[in-house]
């Protein structure tokens, strides 16, 4: 194993019903506190949502979002325990972030429980079901989807995920016709996403403003592990810059792209995805070809 390793957490999409069966085994401690203690702070049992998914809630942004954290943050224990290489940075895919930070201990666990919850809920409630949406698009250059964006208008790139593919966001009937579009320049695939929430564009800005004093009453601390933003891709050290990035991070497009450039370039040669899944470990591998690339669990 390297010893320039940096550490990623996956955002919302990859969670799945079972997401932690493969931590009971050896590991069923440090799967049942964190479990107990994000039940407690949320008021319900989010290991029988994990599990079980009733009224399948674990895709919706309230309840996917605190589930997520939890088994990132139990994944990252489970990885600590085993391994004693401690990375040089650490980064998050939108949601991922939360996670990052707390592993990097900026803030608390139990603090981060209630700030995911108290940020689902607030881009829940920002736009009404199904005006808003989210979409795909394979196959165009960031340049094109821009255009295409600025074109078609109420639409912009949210997620800048890999060379080709880029995730758009904005009103429901605008990214309808960014897909129809896309498809006549040329993509590859142009579809809808399963999103019940229009991430990283400029409908989340309510959402961010009222976000800003929930973020405002934790208790940050200086991340131990530097921690890279979605935002700026720049790390921050201070409460009031941390707090900004988090704000506005809502409403700007995730610069995934960019944020796997940077580490390269400051020697990073091995990353580790964060269960559950490994869908960053695909997009990174189209990123940075060169990269040793693993997760959590194999």
């Amino acid at each position: 194993m390297s010893h320039n390793i940096a550490f990623v957490f996956p955002g919302q999409g990859s969670q799945a019903v079972g997401m932690l069966n493969d931590m009971l085994g050896d590991h069923k401690d440090i799967v049942t506190a964190f479990c107990q203690e994000a039940s407690g702070v949320l008021g319900y049992d989010i290991a029988k949502l994990i599990t079980q998914n009733p009224e399948q809630n674990l895709n919706k942004t309230e309840y996917s979002q605190p589930a997520l954290l939890t088994v990132g943050v139990i994944s990252w224990h489970i990885w600590q325990q085993e391994c004693t290489v401690q990375p040089k940075f650490l980064a998050g895919h939108s949601l991922g972030e939360y996670t990052a930070l707390v592993c990097a201990q900026a803030l608390s666990f139990a603090e981060a429980v209630k700030l995911v919850a108290k940020r689902g809920e607030l881009m829940q409630q920002a736009v009404a079901p199904g005006e808003g949406a989210m979409a795909a698009i394979l196959g165009l250059t960031l340049e094109q989807v821009h255009e295409l964006c600025e074109s078609v208008g109420s639409v912009q790139a949210a997620n800048i995920n890999a060379p080709g593919q880029i995730v758009i966001s904005g009103k429901a009937i605008a990214v309808e016709q960014a897909i129809e579009q896309a498809k006549n320049l040329g993509a590859k695939r142009a579809i809808m996403l399963p999103i019940s929430v229009p991430s990283h564009c400029k409908l989340m800005q309510p959402a961010a403003d009222k976000f800003a004093d929930f973020l405002a009453a934790v208790n940050w601390q200086k991340p131990l592990i530097p921690v890279i933003h979605n935002y700026d891709v720049k790390t921050h050290n201070s409460a009031s810059s941390i707090c900004e990035a988090l704000q506005r991070q809502l409403y700007s497009p995730v610069r995934w792209v960019e944020t796997i450039e940077y580490l390269v370039q400051q020697g990073i040669d091995e990353i580790i995805e964060s269960a559950p899944g490994k869908v960053l470990t695909g997009l990174n591998k189209r990123i940075a070809p060169t990269l040793n690339l693993g997760s959590v669990l194999c």
